[in-house]
């Protein structure tokens, strides 16, 4: 029946296409009629011939479906279009042999109905190919598309080898505006996050979100992760609240008003995670503890601040070193109350006392002199790190 059939195949390919068109709209935008009639009309006839190819156990030629596949996907026809119109094909091909067998011998009918088997076997080949090779034109776009959004955050965060060309920024910000789907002007900030095994617990890119809360893009670097926080509404306790909720350590800049400014974002953020103690995971936003982050990005002249300040009290055996630093930390974090910083350390609040005046004679500065005050707090800070 394979002759007789052949000459209604263009009849299918026209009524079919004719159909698509009607009652799916990512075909009727994206494939040109005549384009789509000729391609089912050719699709119909290897089926066809790959029904001829069965019957002489001849392998199934694939390369067309294979084709199909990868033209359809960078057209970006949604992959279930696509299998549909082929199961679709197959429906009518059936009936049209059917139909033929009808006419020119009714008597084989019976004959026909094992064939039924070899056509959705043939059917499935094809659109396994079809997705297969759609699926790997995906894949490839995805890779595509994750080293483009890798690129585009380096630039907008400043990352290693990253930099805005002179007179090229307003360029690259509209298309990393486009590309990652954040407007230029609105509330972000960045999250630098200590790295315990890269990406342990930490969320992962989610796109925009259906309401107007934040959303974190990540950007892994050698020893930390880096998230442009996109804030909507939200204000910046959310994102704190979400990381300490998942047990890092990590800093979190201030709110900027547009994406040209993450990258000095992304500077203050790393700069807040350097104020984090060691060893301890905590969530630090920038702006509740500057004097640290002040310590944390002048490192010399930290360094030279504590040497010069506590050089005769980091000269001491490290039992009582260690005693008069805590007990110096404790009165500035209790807000200089000597009770305070006596119940912070188990001890009595003369104890407390003896030990600053202790401080003093060996710093050779009073705690009630302001200047002398601001040195001493920024020396422990650095004694800290």
């Amino acid at each position: 029946m394979a002759e007789p059939l052949s000459g209604r195949l263009p009849g299918i390919a026209t009524g079919l296409s004719e159909r698509i068109l009607a009652e799916d709209a990512a075909y009727a935008g994206l494939i040109a009629p005549t384009e789509l009639r000729d391609t089912i009309l050719h699709n119909l006839r290897q089926t066809v011939a790959s029904m001829l190819d069965r019957s002489k156990d001849q392998p199934i030629d694939l390369s067309d479906a294979t084709w199909t596949g990868r033209t359809r996907a960078r057209q970006g026809l949604p992959l279930a279009s696509l299998q549909d119109a082929y199961r679709r094909g197959c429906r009518l091909l059936w009936e049209a042999m059917i139909a033929t067998v009808t006419e020119q011998d009714p008597a084989a009918l019976p004959d026909l109905l094992p064939c039924v088997g070899d056509l959705w076997d043939i059917v499935d080949l094809l659109i396994g190919a079809v997705t297969d090779a759609y699926q790997a034109v995906e894949s490839e776009r995805l890779a595509r598309d994750g080293e483009r959004r890798n690129a585009i955050l380096d630039v907008l965060l400043g990352g290693p080898g990253a930099a805005f060309p002179a007179g090229g920024g307003a360029g690259l910000i509209a298309e990393a505006s486009a590309f990652l789907g954040l407007s230029e002007r609105a509330r972000y900030a960045v999250a630098a996050v200590r790295s315990v095994g890269i990406g342990a617990g930490l969320p992962r890119d989610q796109g925009r979100p259906a309401t107007d809360g934040f959303h974190i893009l990540w950007r892994i670097r050698a020893d930390h992760e880096v998230g442009l926080i996109a804030l909507g509404a939200d204000a910046l306790t959310e994102p704190a609240r979400l990381l300490r909720e998942r047990g890092v350590a990590a800093g979190i800049s201030p709110v900027v008003g547009s994406l040209a400014e993450v990258a000095r974002a992304r500077w203050l953020a790393e700069i807040a995670l350097r104020t984090c103690v060691p060893d301890i995971d905590e969530v630090v936003v920038l702006d509740q503890r500057l004097p640290a982050a002040l310590v944390a990005a002048q490192s010399d002249l930290a360094e030279r601040l504590r040497t010069v300040v506590l050089g005769e009290v980091l000269r001491l055996p490290a039992a009582e070193r260690d005693v008069l630093l805590a007990t110096v930390s404790a009165w500035l974090d209790s807000g200089g109350s000597a009770a305070g910083a006596a119940a912070a350390l188990y001890c009595h609040r003369n104890t407390v006392l003896n030990r600053l005046r202790r401080i003093e004679e060996l710093t050779g500065r009073s705690i009630t002199e302001p200047r002398a005050m601001i040195e001493l707090a920024l020396a422990v800070e650095a004694a800290r790190r």
